[in-house]
């Protein structure tokens, strides 16, 4: 039901938020890094994973998108939710928290895993962690994809880690946050070569992945997940001292 939190780990089937920006510097950009750490377990689980996302322009040549969710996962920590390597390379982070949920398109041929990574780290941590993904380029990894969530009896049954076809990681520095995103057929074909959304997105891209949307379905789900995570940190009270 709409009111449930995702703290107490339901499992539901299928609201955008709109992205604010905030100054790195303050006391607001504190107050909101501060409120968006205890987010997964104190608002609705449709804020944070709305039950139908609509992407305007956020196809393959600008084409409308939508979105269903068919399942959120129990709240857990991230031994099982994310494959060792990317769990290494998040240590210096921390993991307090992760929340997961996936969506089909509307022709249910594609799924998508999305997900929330709730960090014990710092403003400077996640600053040092963002720079390392720039400069190592970490997020172009296939090695680094985050996990795949099947739901039984929808049309993500058959999503599996061998499933994955693209995916994209997002090392948040205003919120103790890591957004990440995966996507692959419903039919259970496998890939031999995933491609980034970034790379599948990108002008000129080809190929199965690129072609098919799958990179335009991990990036806009992401997109919106990561815009409605923002704009309740920023409107959450201060926590109480």
């Amino acid at each position: 039901m709409n009111c449930a939190v995702l703290g107490t780990g339901l499992i539901g089937g299928a609201a955008a938020g709109t992205w604010l920006d905030h100054d790195s510097d303050g006391p607001a950009a504190t107050n909101t890094y501060t409120a968006a750490r205890e987010l997964w377990h104190s608002v609705p689980v449709d804020t944070l994973f709305p039950r139908t996302i609509r992407g305007t322009g956020a196809g393959p040549g600008g084409a409308d998108r939508e979105w269903t969710r068919v399942g959120v996962a129990p709240d857990s920590g991230c031994a099982d939710a994310l494959d060792p390597l990317l769990l290494t390379v998040l240590q210096p982070v921390g993991c307090a928290r992760m929340v997961r949920a996936t969506y089909t398109d509307a022709t249910h041929s594609g799924v998508t895993t999305v997900g929330l990574v709730f960090t014990e780290g710092e403003p400077a941590a996640m600053a040092a962690l963002a720079n390392r993904f720039s400069t190592e380029k970490l997020g172009a990894r296939s090695d680094l994809m985050p996990r795949a969530y099947p739901v039984k009896g929808t049309a993500a049954a058959a999503f599996g880690d061998k499933q994955r076809a693209s995916w994209t990681i997002r090392i948040l520095t205003d919120a103790p946050v890591v957004v990440t995103a995966t996507s692959g057929f419903a039919d259970g074909r496998r890939f031999a070569a995933p491609q980034s959304a970034e790379q599948a997105t990108a002008g000129g891209a080809s190929g199965p992945v690129a072609e098919s949307g799958l990179g335009h379905d991990a990036k806009g789900i992401a997109d919106t997940v990561e815009r409605g995570l923002r704009k309740k940190a920023a409107a959450s009270p201060e926590p109480a001292p």
